[in-house]
C-alpha cells in the first residue's frame, strides 16, 4: 500500500495538471509559454534526475530515498497550491519533479528486494502497475471535479495528506535496505547523463516550435551521450550506469520494448481527448470532464488486468505475455485509427479496452524483467532505467506524434495517420520483445532467471 501510494501521486498529478492549465491560465493571466513549462518543468526535472535517485537508493537506503523524494514532491505541490505568479508555480513543478524523480525508482527497488520469491514478486507488480492505471481512472475525473468545485489549487493542495500518509507508512512497514558494494556518486556520469537526457526532452518538446533550437539541442545531446558513454565504460561497475547492463538481453529488450509501450499509449493519450474536444462533422464536442470518462473504460480494463498479470506469466510464460501485451496495445491504436476524429465512441472504445487490456497484460513483467534480471545490489539503477525508458518514449511520443498530427492538418485523418504511425511502432516493440526476453533461459512470474 504504501509504494502504492507513492506511484498514485507521481502519476495522478501527471493527469490532474493537464486539465488545471486553463483556469491557471486564466486566474494568473498567462499566455501559451509559461503554460508549456509548467508540464515541462516537471517532465524535465523528472527525466535529468531519474539516474540520481536509482543511485542514491542504492547507495544510502531505499526506504529514505523513497520517503525523501514523497516529501520533497509534496513541497512542490504546496509550492505550487500557494502560488500567485508563473516564476513561483514553475518553481514548484520542478521541486515535485524531483521528488518524483526520487520516489519511482525507490519503489519499484524495493519491490525486487523485498518480494524475494518470484510469484509473490509477480503479484505485487501486478499490484503496482496497476496503481498507473488506477491513476489514468482517478486523475482526470477527481481533478475536473476538484476544478469545477474548489479551483485549480486543490488539485495540487489534495495530495498533501496522502503523501504524509506514505510518509508515515515507510516509516513503520517498509523495512530499509541498500546495496552501496564500494559504489559512490558519479558526478561525471551524472552530469552528462543529465546533459543527454535533458537534451533529448528539450528537444523532443520544444523542437517543432523552435525549429533553430535543434541546432544547439542535436549536438549538444550527442556529444553528450558519448562523453557518458565513455565515462561510465571507464569506471566499470562503479558507473552510474554500468554498460554491461545493456549485455543482458532480457534488460535490453525490457527497456526497448517499455519506450515502445509508452511511445504509442501517451500519444493516444494525448491527441484522443484533444480531439474529442474539437467539434467534429457529426458530433458536438466533449468538454473536460466527458473526455476524462471516455477514457475510464481503459483505465479500469488496465487496473483490473495488471492484477492477474503475474498470474498470465505464470500460465503463458514472461515472454510471451510482455509480446502479446504490447502487440495488444498497437492494434488498439490501429483500431482508433480506424475512426473519424475519435467517433463514433463504440469504435473508439473498443481500441481503448484493447489498448488497456495490453497496458495490463506487460506493465507489471516489463518491470518485472527489467529489476529481476540484474542483481539486488543494482536494482535501483535498473528501476530508474526503466522509468527513463518510459520517459524517453512518452516525451518522444507526445512530441513526435503530435507532431505528425499537426503536420497532417490536425483533423480526423491526421489522427488516423499518428496512431498508425503509433500502432507500428508498438507492433515493433512487441517483436523486440519476442526476439530478446527470456530467449536464453526460463522467466518465471517476476521476471527472475533461476540462473541468476
Amino acid at each position: 500500500m504504501t509504494l502504492c501510494l507513492g506511484v498514485l501521486l507521481a502519476q495522478i498529478d501527471t493527469s490532474v495538471v493537464n486539465l488545471a492549465l486553463h483556469p491557471i491560465a486564466t486566474a494568473l493571466s498567462l499566455g501559451v509559454a509559461p503554460l508549456q513549462w509548467i508540464v515541462d518543468g516537471y517532465n524535465l526535472t523528472y527525466a535529468l534526475f531519474l539516474l540520481t535517485g536509482g543511485l542514491l537508493g542504492d547507495l544510502f537506503g531505499r526506504r529514505r530515498i523513497f520517503t525523501a523524494g514523497v516529501a520533497i514532491f509534496c513541497a512542490g505541490c504546496l509550492t505550487c497550491g500557494v502560488a500567485n505568479d508563473a516564476a513561483v508555480l514553475i518553481l514548484g513543478r520542478v521541486v515535485a519533479g524531483l521528488g518524483a524523480a526520487f520516489l519511482l525508482p525507490a519503489s519499484l527497488a524495493i519491490l525486487r528486494v523485498e518480494w524475494t520469491d518470484p510469484a509473490e514478486r509477480g503479484r505485487a507488480l501486478g499490484i503496482w502497475a496497476g496503481c498507473n492505471g488506477l491513476a489514468f481512472a482517478i486523475g482526470p475525473t477527481l481533478g475536473g471535479m476538484l476544478i469545477q468545485g474548489f479551483g485549480w489549487r486543490s488539485v495540487f493542495l489534495i495530495v498533501l495528506p496522502v503523501g504524509a500518509l506514505a510518509c508515515v507508512l515507510a516509516r513503520l512497514s517498509v523495512p530499509e535496505s541498500a546495496d552501496p558494494q564500494g559504489r559512490r556518486f558519479d558526478l561525471a556520469g551524472q552530469i552528462f547523463g543529465a546533459v543527454a537526457l535533458g537534451g533529448l526532452a528539450l528537444t523532443a518538446i520544444e523542437g517543432r516550435e523552435t525549429p533553430g533550437l535543434l541546432a544547439v539541442t542535436l549536438p549538444v545531446t550527442a556529444l553528450a551521450i558519448a562523453l557518458f558513454v565513455a565515462v561510465e565504460r571507464r569506471h566499470g561497475d562503479a558507473a552510474l550506469v554500468p554498460i554491461s547492463l545493456f549485455r543482458i538481453a532480457d534488460f535490453t529488450g525490457a527497456i526497448g520494448a517499455t519506450a515502445a509501450m509508452t511511445f504509442g499509449m501517451y500519444g493516444l493519450l494525448f491527441l484522443l481527448p484533444l480531439c474529442w474536444q474539437t467539434a467534429g462533422a457529426n458530433a458536438s464536442p466533449l468538454d473536460p470532464v466527458q473526455a476524462g470518462l471516455g477514457l475510464l473504460p481503459m483505465a479500469a480494463i488496465f487496473v483490473m488486468v495488471s492484477r492477474c498479470s503475474g498470474a498470465l506469466t505464470e500460465r503463458f510464460g514472461t515472454r510471451a505475455t510482455i509480446a502479446a501485451g504490447t502487440g495488444i496495445i498497437g492494434l488498439g491504436l490501429l483500431v482508433v485509427a480506424l475512426t473519424e476524429g475519435g467517433r463514433p465512441m463504440g469504435l473508439a472504445q473498443a481500441g481503448l479496452v484493447l489498448t488497456g487490456l495490453g497496458m495490463g497484460a506487460n506493465t507489471g513483467p516489463l518491470m518485472g524483467v527489467a529489476v529481476a534480471s540484474v542483481s539486488a545490489a543494482r536494482s535501483g539503477t535498473a528501476s530508474a532505467l526503466i522509468n527513463v525508458a518510459r520517459m524517453v518514449g512518452a516525451t518522444l511520443g507526445v512530441a513526435g506524434l503530435g507532431t505528425l498530427y499537426a503536420l497532417c492538418g490536425s483533423g480526423a485523418h491526421a489522427l488516423s495517420v499518428a496512431l498508425v504511425t503509433g500502432g507500428l511502432v508498438q507492433l515493433g516493440g512487441a517483436l523486440l520483445a519476442w526476439l530478446t526476453i527470456g530467449r536464453t533461459s526460463h522467466m518465471d512470474a517476476g521476471g527472475q532467471a533461476p540462473s541468476s
